[in-house]
């Protein structure tokens, strides 16, 4: 049975939110603010058009992220698909003036083979902020998960910008469907124990 942070993972109404503050502020200020935080992946900093944006995440947007990319890490096991994870790879540009890190991503090849991921990950839990798509298109990051309300929905970098999909382009054979479907199970080894079972089929 799920437990009750499980169950309530889809509803826009619970008590657990991110909270954030945005700031006007200078690419050098964004700078500073992520050397005095260092490497902590707390709190997640992002930067643009003179934008700074400061968000401590719930522990419900820590839980959902992290199985998130469990699960894609156990697909890739199950489907032999080399895959690198790389966390809130802190993504920027100083020409464009813009930053950001991902809850999760990924690059699919060996550690290094890329300068941006292949797939990032985010979790809206809290409506509002920064544009992070605007973002990451930017920075030319060519496939960005968003779970909101309890589904995931694949953005798909086109020349005119990201194309919400049905499936996802970096590994199209995942089942975002029963993937979303383990974030209720009780913890992150059921979780993957029921995904790995359901990749085996």
């Amino acid at each position: 049975m799920a437990s009750n942070t499980a169950r309530r993972l889809s509803h826009d109404d619970a008590p657990h939110e991110d909270h954030s503050v945005r700031l006007p502020a200078s690419w050098s200020d964004y700078q500073r603010h992520l050397k005095l935080r260092g490497e902590s992946a707390r709190p997640r900093l992002t930067f643009s058009d003179g934008v700074l944006e400061i968000m401590s995440p719930s522990e419900d947007h820590e839980w959902i992220k992290s199985v998130v990319g469990r699960l894609v890490g156990t697909y890739c096991d199950e489907r032999d698909i080399d895959y690198t994870s790389v966390g809130s790879w802190t993504l920027t540009s100083k020409s464009l003036g813009k930053g950001l890190e991902p809850d999760d991503c990924f690059i699919f090849g060996p550690r290094g083979s890329a300068k941006v991921p292949d797939l990032a990950i985010e979790v809206v839990w809290t409506s509002g902020g920064v544009d992070k798509l605007g973002i990451y298109r930017a920075l030319g990051v060519r496939e960005v998960w968003v779970w909101k309300r309890g589904k995931i929905t694949p953005h798909v970098l086109r020349r005119s910008g990201y194309k919400p999909a049905t499936r996802s382009a970096a590994l199209p054979g995942i089942d975002l469907v029963e993937l979303v479907a383990c974030i209720d199970e009780s913890s992150t080894g059921a979780a993957v124990k029921r995904f790995r079972a359901y990749c085996r089929r």
